[in-house]
């Protein structure tokens, strides 16, 4: 039986039925319709009727708020549930001063490239924010946090009073040089964005180095990975689902 994995984000709840590696049902709702809405109801009626009727509910969420909203809907669904947490992480060894400051987002993503990939590993989620978690035998290593690409976009329109708003899904420009106002944005933020990520992966590799590590896989996940240049590829694993997967293997450890 599956298990049903609801990875709370800023912006988007990503939810899915997960049993071993295999997605067999998936469905994205807004963050703010959980507590306004019969949409996380909706969204498990349609996984059952999808044929999929799952043993546990595995979830993580970066929005206090939300959370709040999101545990007595779920006590309705009449099956048990799991919050990851730094306090509830099992098999991943916290290498970090404070771990309660471990976004539990962040903890799904290091148990998913833990258990699907192997260490050293990088996953690079590259949604509202930008993260990067390094894993390494010794656990959880830490990361870095970086602006997103909606951030990036929005911050110039709303600090100005003549820069236009930007839409993120379209930043294509076929000149290195912007010859209007809307290129040369465009051009700063997706040359930009792309050259962040480059640079901080570059200092993180170094570090795993320095520190006696081997050259650690780097797993791309989030809504703006297709951002980054086709010519990275060979080097990027890109895995849309490597945060539910990591839901659905806590769980998987917690309650074996």
């Amino acid at each position: 039986m599956p298990t049903f994995c609801i990875d709370l984000g800023n912006t988007t709840v990503h939810l899915a039925a997960i049993t071993d590696r295999q997605i067999l049902w998936e469905h994205s709702i807004p963050t703010a319709s959980v507590a306004n809405t019969d949409s996380l109801e909706a969204a498990w009626d349609a996984c059952l009727a999808a044929g999929h009727r799952p043993r546990g509910i595995s979830f993580c969420s970066v929005v206090p708020r939300a959370t709040e909203a999101l545990r007595p809907r779920l006590l309705t669904l009449g099956v048990p549930f799991f919050q990851l947490r730094h306090d509830t992480c099992p098999g991943l060894a916290l290498n970090y001063p404070k771990p309660s400051e471990i976004g539990p987002d962040r903890l799904a993503n290091a148990i998913g490239a833990q258990a699907f990939y192997g260490v050293p590993a990088i996953v690079v989620d590259m949604g509202t924010a930008v993260t990067f978690d390094l894993v390494t035998r010794h656990g959880y290593e830490g990361g870095v946090i970086a602006p997103g690409l909606a951030i990036m976009t929005r911050y110039l329109h709303e600090q100005t009073a003549l820069l236009p708003a930007l839409d993120p899904a379209d930043l294509a420009v076929s000149s290195g040089i912007g010859k209007t106002t809307l290129e040369a944005m465009k051009l700063g933020v997706a040359v930009g964005f792309a050259g962040m990520i480059r640079a901080l992966l570059d200092r993180v590799r170094d570090e795993l180095r320095n520190n006696g590590h081997n050259d650690p896989k780097v797993i791309a996940t989030g809504g703006s990975a297709g951002a980054l240049p086709a010519s990275w590829l060979p080097e990027i694993t890109f895995d849309p689902h490597v945060t539910l997967l990591g839901l659905a293997e806590a769980h998987r450890r917690w309650t074996a």
